[in-house]
């Protein structure tokens, strides 16, 4: 065995020390003496060899036993003539102890200069990250600025930016939706002049729109405008503070928060008539405000995301006004939902109102499905208190939900193998579609959520709250939000279509690829013509933001900023704003001439906080609804 000592390196430093200790002379020697070689030959010692040894180690004892006599006096000047000599006994045979004993090798030492210089890289890389971070973050609060200027100017009081044609139009019921969906944003990237703006507009004309104003859609209304509100009267300040909590510090200049929580109650007392004009738990999908009426879509059916997404709002309305009713009628949804036949969880993405059953037998997590499944494990999050007892419900048909989107909807594609999220347009018993709406990225957040129920994983691991069920849904987040990345990288602009289909075995199409040859993926993902648009949707940055938040992996901050460079360069529009585009997969791409409100109040603000500290909004205190407005854990 070679006496070299290892030479030094930064990774010795994590090793156990007990796997680098010298030996000493005297244990080398016993353990030599000990072993079958030399026992063999010792058999056929001479005397004068064994008297050798013998004198060893006798000479060794003395020179333990026995110190210079000034150590030996003056160790006995500070001890007790009375218990002297069993000190000095204990003393020696100590010294025998930690003679034989092996001394420890301690991990090897870097030099003066090299841990000087070590320090100041860790240091300089800690200052690079967080630089860097915060960098990012303006930029991304220069594109916030950028695109409501170009509201501001053209369309303010419009529901949404047509930036091409610089002008407004009202699409989701004339409330003023950019306004209020935005509003949060502001006051999370603290931009006190916008949120001075929107408020003070919320306060001068909302209530008058909400009391004049005609249909709308109760599952839009909801989650955009009520949902903004609420947010907004938290961060506000609304329930004496929040800086605690969310980490923000908002100073509102010439509203009070208890606006937006008027404008809330008074939106929602509207919004009920969906539940109480329905005849079973199943609310209508459309309500005419001016009218105090609603009605059924033409074709008599609700959407199955759309009736239960709207459970977060009403509850935190419930919590804050005191009123009951709006939590009640809103959670009987999801407890007429349980009572339903599934297919392993699993549920079609039509629901009548009339009959209160299913109808057909699609299922997907793309439109019209996705937010049922957030929704389960949201509301369980939201509610603290009823987690393990009557709400114990909506955790045990997520996660029945998500053994079967793992056993029925989980495929790989051909030939990079991605794992990805299909659709059964007919039912289990039906053939299996590897169709891919963008919207289906909610998934791998909302996997992640599930799991450490917002604690990063090595929290949640040094807790042992992670089940091995619990490991295998995050797992399968990180590889959907590779998938989700790769929907972006595999195109000529970098930005994803709104839906994509996989090559799979016995099913595959050739000369739809996204245009970037370069990509490793380039014959795996499938676009077609008519779904080769995008609409700056956000569920993609949604899943990176909560992915770097439980995993703490940088990767996810990567792959957000390539995906940030890429609206900037192919959807800024230099007069002000953004707009969405007609075809990703060619460069220059023509523009739609459409701003979605969700740009600003879902896409810009997951970017911003994927950039931000943790302690911003955390994922154990906040859950964020299906239109990215935080609301408090009850």
């Amino acid at each position: 065995m070679s006496s070299r000592t290892l030479p030094y390196s930064s990774k010795d430093v994590d090793y156990d020390n007990a796997k680098f200790r010298y030996r000493s002379p005297f244990k080398v020697a016993t353990q030599a003496f000990s072993t079958n070689s030399i026992r063999h030959d010792c058999g056929r010692c001479g005397v004068g060899k064994f008297l050798m040894l013998l004198m060893i180690g006798g000479l060794t004892y003395l020179m333990v036993i026995h110190k210079s006599p000034g150590q030996l006096a003056s160790r006995e000047l500070i001890q007790d003539t009375t218990v002297g000599d069993v000190h000095h006994v204990k003393e020696r045979i100590g010294k025998i102890g930690r003679f034989l004993r092996k001394p420890p090798r301690l991990p090897p030492q870097l030099s003066p200069d090299d841990i000087r210089n070590s320090s100041l890289n860790l240091n300089h890389n800690k200052q690079y990250d967080k630089s860097e971070s915060k960098f990012r973050q303006n930029k991304v609060k220069e594109a916030f600025v950028h695109a409501w200027s170009g509201y501001r100017q053209y369309a303010f009081g419009y529901d949404e930016l047509m930036p091409l044609s610089q002008k407004g139009v009202d699409g989701l019921g004339g409330l003023g939706a950019t306004i209020i969906d935005s509003l949060d944003t502001a006051m999370i990237m603290g931009l006190d002049e916008i949120v001075s703006e929107a408020g003070t507009w919320i306060e001068k004309h909302l209530m008058e729109r909400i009391n004049t104003k005609g249909h709308v859609n109760l599952f839009e209304t909801t989650i955009r405008i009520l949902g903004g509100l609420l947010s907004a009267y938290h961060l506000g300040g609304g329930e004496h503070g929040t800086l605690s909590d969310s980490g923000i510090s908002v100073k509102l200049k010439g509203v009070k928060s208890e606006v937006f929580l008027d404008a809330a109650k008074n939106l929602a007392d509207h919004l009920l008539l969906a539940f109480t004009s329905s005849p079973t738990s199943i609310p209508f999908s459309d309500v005419v405000l001016n009218e105090r009426s609603a009605h059924a879509a033409p074709d008599g059916l609700s959407s199955t995301s759309e009736v239960s997404t709207v459970q977060l709002e009403f509850n935190y309305l419930s919590k804050l006004s005191g009123d009951p009713r709006y939590g009640l009628v809103a959670m009987k949804v999801l407890e007429h939902f349980k009572t339903l036949p599934k297919v392993e969880g699993l549920v079609p993405i039509y629901i009548s109102p009339y009959s209160g059953q299913f109808s057909g037998e699609n299922i997907r997590l793309g439109s019209r499905g996705d937010s049922y499944y957030e929704y389960l494990i949201k509301v369980w999050i939201q509610q603290k208190n009823s987690r393990n007892n009557h709400l114990k419900y909506l955790y045990d048909m997520y996660m029945e939900a998500m053994k079967g989107v793992k056993h029925l909807l989980v495929r790989n594609s051909t030939p990079k193998g991605l794992v990805f999220i299909g659709e059964l347009p007919y039912g289990s018993k039906g053939s299996f579609s590897p169709k891919m709406d963008h919207l289906a990225c909610f998934l791998p957040g909302t996997l992640a959520l599930g799991a450490t129920k917002g604690l990063t994983k090595r929290k949640a691991v040094e807790l042992s709250l992670l089940t091995a069920e619990d490991l295998e849904n995050l797992s399968l987040a990180e590889d959907l939000a590779k998938t989700c990345f790769e929907m972006y990288s595999v195109t000529s602009t970098g930005l994803a279509p709104e839906i994509v289909y996989f090559n799979i075995e016995g099913n595959l199409e050739h000369g739809l690829d996204g245009g970037n040859k370069s990509s490793e993926y380039v014959n795996d993902i499938v676009i077609r013509h008519n779904d080769r648009h995008n609409l700056l949707r956000p569920e993609t940055l949604e899943s990176l933001f909560v992915l770097h938040r439980i995993t703490e992996d940088p990767k996810y901050r990567e792959w957000g900023w390539q995906i940030f460079l890429a609206f900037e360069k192919h959807t800024k529009v230099d007069s002000g704003g953004y707009s969405s585009l007609n075809d990703v997969t060619r460069v220059p791409t023509p523009k739609r001439d459409k701003m979605e409100t969700f740009f600003m109040g879902e896409t810009l603000k997951y970017l911003y906080l994927l950039f931000g500290d943790d302690d911003i909004l955390p994922l154990d205190k906040f859950v964020f609804n299906s239109e990215a407005h935080p609301l408090p854990v009850i």
